[in-house]
């Protein structure tokens, strides 16, 4: 990774960028000549919903770019409880930790909305931009910081904050990753995701169904009152979401909701 940053910022902030159809954020940066170089390699790629796309311990061959879809970066245990460490979307990449030098994965990333809109990039293909020093390491930096924000509000959030506000956090995410009101959502989903039981999970869903906050049925969520579940969420859903909205700021991608 390039370790001149400010300097690399100035020389690339004119540089002209590929147009952007909802594409992900760090494509949405590269620049014409970047895309003509990575589009031999990047493939296109459908996710369907529970698939692993890395296994905790496993060498990592290919990033991702989710274009569309939710995927989770989750933590077993020796015990074989789970807790989801991260949320991703379109907002970063999926293995980028190999641009810090890590070579295997570390959790399971999973599947929890499909999309028939992502795309894959060998590992070699991805380092040889890198080393470049281009839009795409700036970019990849960018993520990089605000992915470590995002580690860090998560994980003071699952210490210090009620489940009912990290459900809240959860969806409001999902939403926004999703751009849509109406997305798949299971309990048995939410509970990993969150690190609860299911119990508690139909619990929290009910209150926010009878105060009419949101729709539950047959493994689909629809938000009906985006204000209410904001007020119920933590600060942690704004601060995460202004981070990855300074991120994406440097690139002329149209606005993604926050994450």
């Amino acid at each position: 990774m390039c370790s001149d940053f400010s300097s690399h910022e100035s020389q690339t902030s004119t540089a002209s960028t590929i147009p952007v159809h909802g594409a992900n954020r760090v494509l949405a940066g590269l620049t014409e000549e970047e895309h003509r170089r990575l589009s031999p390699y990047l493939r296109p790629i459908s996710l369907k919903s529970k698939q692993v796309l890395l296994r905790q311990g496993e060498p990592i061959q290919h990033v991702v770019f989710l274009n569309g879809g939710v995927c989770s970066l989750i933590k077993a245990m020796e015990n074989g409880s789970s807790i989801e460490i991260v949320g991703l979307g379109a907002e970063g990449i999926i293995g980028t930790n190999v641009a810090l030098g890590q070579a295997e994965s570390a959790g399971d990333v999973i599947v929890h909305v499909a999309t028939d809109a992502a795309q894959s990039l060998p590992i070699d293909a991805f380092k040889a931009e890198l080393e470049r020093c281009g839009a795409l390491a700036d970019t990849v930096n960018r993520y990089q910081a605000a992915f470590t924000i995002q580690l860090m509000q998560t994980a003071a959030c699952n210490a210090m904050h009620s489940a009912e506000e990290r459900c809240c956090r959860w969806l409001l995410m999902t939403h926004d990753r999703i751009r849509s009101d109406d997305f798949p959502m299971t309990h048995e989903m939410l509970a990993t995701a969150l690190g609860v039981r299911r119990p508690t999970v139909t619990l929290i869903m009910a209150g926010l169904y009878r105060t009419g906050v949101i729709r539950h049925v047959r493994g689909r969520v629809t938000i009906l009152d985006r204000p209410a579940l904001e007020g119920k969420s933590c600060e942690c859903y704004r601060v995460v979401s202004a981070t990855f909205r300074q991120m994406s700021s440097a690139t002329q991608a149209p606005r993604i909701p926050a994450v």
